[in-house]
């Protein structure tokens, strides 16, 4: 069977309506490329690099990129197959496509992301005008780059990474490359600061804003970035969804009134601990907001506070309380938080990696810090900002590839113009769903799943455990420890080791905790003889926010046509169930639970529910912080102000 017609065969399952037609036609250029291989076999590693110099000039004369796609594609494909002994897979060649024509490919796990963005990423950097690939964190970015550069090489290509730690210099050097690795984030920085600089040279400014800018005078001369040109976007929905509902700010520098307010915090968070829900303070568990109520707010007058905070209007202290208190209540150390060398980091809450450089807003992230006694950094203004939807939609080309986008499709559409386009396997899957468990508390879920760990661990069969928290996967990792079972633990704890210890997770007896990172982004190949043991085995411990990030974590097992199975264990005191069903609904459930210790297997479907109600919330967050920005940008814009920075420019 041709490849077209495979692919065809496929479309019914895939996909629907225009992207059956979309599938259809880029499947007919793979053909197209594949007819080219016995030509450029031919060539020597110099005529290779000259054909790739030919259509660089093709390209930079207004060439349509269109009309270069197949040939690109032939060459990186034969410089693959060369330099890394790693020719792409035809499907691989059609998630290029898609890519190139504005689209999200929806690729599962092991099946070559990284090399397929090789293709994009090379067609759109013979402009010149730079391809940037945005991931979500600077060791992925350093991995893929280092690990494709003989390819881009062979080509004539140059290729730059942007990591945090980098001078000015040395990021102006990799935006100047034909095709640049980082991170989100730093990306999103780099422009802000850039804008900053340049309304300080505009304005004639010196250096002033040097420590603003987080580097000497030397970095002060000139802007590190060129043209927005092309963005792809790797693990497009953790990026373009779940970090879009905190903007990326760069903070102004703190005045003296502002340095009165870390007493202040310092002070709520002593006393948080003596209000109480109902009596003295209401919890929306919708909005997760505290309000005082009257008898609350009589209790604030009347607590001793230090002389310091005699200045402080009442009105604020109940504010400095409310947030203290809802620290108090739902920010837990080693679940939304670690602590790490005397700061405050954030754990994801999707990846379940650390946040670096990121900072809760209104105050909770001081609240945080003088509840864990470190040193509580001071609130300031902001001097710029922009969300992570601006940043990506101020690309002239944008394009991304993700294992689990399929359910967000609509609103990546809205947002950022992109179709989400779902690639067919290299091999069948045949991963295998075993049947949900439901119970009535918490306890009883662990002990079941330890059960099914030591029963398939007898059998020499590898698995991967994931949980939602630091904490949970400590749990659990005390409890194999207690049966003495070997065992590997993955949180944002041990996020050095993350690469080595997930790509052994197939391997004969090994087993491994996770947080829900489950290590995206590193492929999981089955060791000698765990095939025939029916490969990895993928337990879920609760289920998450967003039905994506289940399917990521299911998506470890049954690569490349793989065996491989995953079962979701549950219990009625679950996360979700409050999130999603209210304190009403789950604590009567909560409560049922309790009172008995038969099955509640048919409770499951109340787990979706609830999930699907936070993820609507979710969107409606984005999609409020969205409309509050574009109102914001256009009333700068009115008043003549640069609608990222938040003081006027020339």
């Amino acid at each position: 069977m041709s490849f077209t017609h495979l692919v065809e065969s496929q479309i019914p399952v895939l996909a629907n309506g225009a992207n059956r037609w979309r599938l259809s036609r880029w499947a007919a250029l793979v053909p197209k490329i594949t007819a080219l291989e016995p030509e450029l076999k031919e060539l020597g590693d110099e005529q290779l690099r000259k054909r790739s110099l030919s259509l660089r000039y093709r390209a930079k004369s207004g060439e349509p990129l269109a009309k270069l796609l197949v040939e690109a594609y032939a060459l990186v494909r034969e410089a693959g197959r060369r330099t890394l002994n790693m020719r792409h897979f035809d499907v691989q060649l059609l998630g290029g496509i898609a890519i190139f024509n504005k689209s999200i490919a929806e690729m599962q796990t092991g099946e070559g992301k990284t090399l397929t963005a090789t293709l994009p990423l090379y067609l759109y950097g013979l402009v010149g005008k730079g391809a940037h690939l945005a991931t979500v964190n600077d060791y992925l970015a350093r991995r893929d780059a280092d690990w494709m550069v003989p390819i881009y090489r062979a080509l004539g290509m140059t290729i730059g990474v942007v990591e945090t730690q980098m001078s000015q210099d040395e990021r102006r050097t990799a935006y100047q490359c034909d095709v640049t690795y980082g991170t989100a984030k730093e990306f999103g920085f780099d422009f802000l600061r850039d804008r900053l600089l340049l309304r300080q040279i505009s304005e004639g400014q010196g250096d002033m804003l040097g420590g603003m800018l987080g580097h000497g005078n030397e970095a002060s001369e000139k802007p590190v970035q060129g043209a927005a040109f092309f963005a792809l976007v790797d693990e497009a929905d953790s990026i373009l969804i779940d970090e879009a509902r905190t903007p990326l700010i760069i903070s102004a520098l703190p005045t003296e009134e502002q340095k009165l307010e870390v007493e202040c915090y310092k002070w709520a968070a002593e006393i948080a601990s003596q209000f109480v829900e109902d009596d003295d303070y209401e919890y929306d568990h919708e909005k997760k907001t505290v309000e005082l109520t009257r008898e609350g707010r009589q209790k604030s007058r009347t607590l001793e506070k230090p002389e310091a905070l005699d200045t402080v209007g009442m009105v604020n202290i109940y504010r400095y309380i409310e947030r203290a208190v809802l620290v108090e209540r739902e920010y837990k150390l080693d679940r939304q938080y670690v602590v790490r060398d005397g700061e405050i980091v954030i754990v994801d809450e999707f990846t379940g990696r650390l946040a670096e450089g990121r900072k809760w807003r209104e105050g909770l992230h001081q609240a945080v810090e003088a509840k864990q006694g470190v040193e509580v950094t001071v609130a300031t203004g902001q001097a710029a900002r922009i969300t992570i939807q601006d940043f990506f939609l101020r690309y002239e080309k944008i394009g991304g590839m993700t294992g689990t986008a399929i359910d967000s499709a609509a609103e990546l559409r809205r947002i950022y113009h992109c179709h989400v386009v779902p690639i067919p396997t290299n091999r069948p899957a045949v991963r295998k769903r075993l049947p949900t468990q439901v119970f009535g508390d918490e306890d009883a879920k662990w002990q079941a799943i330890i059960e099914e760990v030591c029963k398939l661990h007898e059998k020499g069969r590898p698995l991967l455990i994931g949980t939602r928290s630091i904490d949970k996967s400590e749990i659990i990792a005390r409890l194999l420890s207690q049966r003495g079972i070997a065992h590997q633990v993955l949180n944002a704890n041990h996020v050095a080791e993350e690469a080595d210890i997930v790509k052994d997770a197939g391997t004969l007896e090994k087993v491994i905790v996770s947080t829900n990172m489950a290590g995206r982004g590193t492929d999981i190949k089955l060791g000698t003889g765990v095939a025939d043991l029916g490969g990895l085995h993928v337990i879920l411990t609760e289920m998450h926010d967003a039905a994506r990030i289940d399917r990521q974590l299911i998506g470890r097992c049954g690569r490349q046509g793989d065996p491989g199975t995953f079962r979701q264990f549950l219990s009625l005191e679950d996360e979700l169930l409050l999130a999603g069903l209210g304190p009403k609904k789950s604590g009567r459930l909560k409560a049922r639970g309790v009172k008995s210790t038969r099955s509640f297997d048919q409770l499951s479907y109340l787990f979706g529910r609830a999930q699907g109600i936070v993820e609507r919330r979710h969107f409606r967050q984005r999609r409020a912080l969205m409309y509050f920005e574009k109102e914001r940008k256009k009333m700068q814009q009115q008043m003549g102000q640069d609608p990222y920075l938040d003081t006027p420019g020339s």
